[in-house]
């Protein structure tokens, strides 16, 4: 019959551990990847996830930043 409760966590640790061979790379590629789906004030460096949207950012530019205008903060809404 077996199967008994030592079984049952034999079984999981060897599953477990497969599931940590699958997760292979580099930390600085994920990083990379990471920083590259993030956008930022040039002002004051602040980062912003890429999908905030264009009203986020004139809301940051108005209350850090009056003196610059939201273009100055984030070039890329230009286009």
């Amino acid at each position: 019959m077996g199967g008994g409760n030592g079984q049952k966590s034999k079984m999981a640790r060897e599953r477990n551990l497969e599931k940590m061979k699958g997760a292979k790379g580099s930390q600085l590629e994920t990083n990379k990847k990471a920083m590259s789906i993030q956008m930022e004030c040039k002002v004051c460096m602040q980062t912003f996830i890429c999908t905030t949207s264009e009203v986020k950012c004139k809301e940051h530019a108005e209350a850090k930043h009056p003196k610059s205008d939201l273009y100055t903060c984030f070039p890329h809404l230009k286009n």
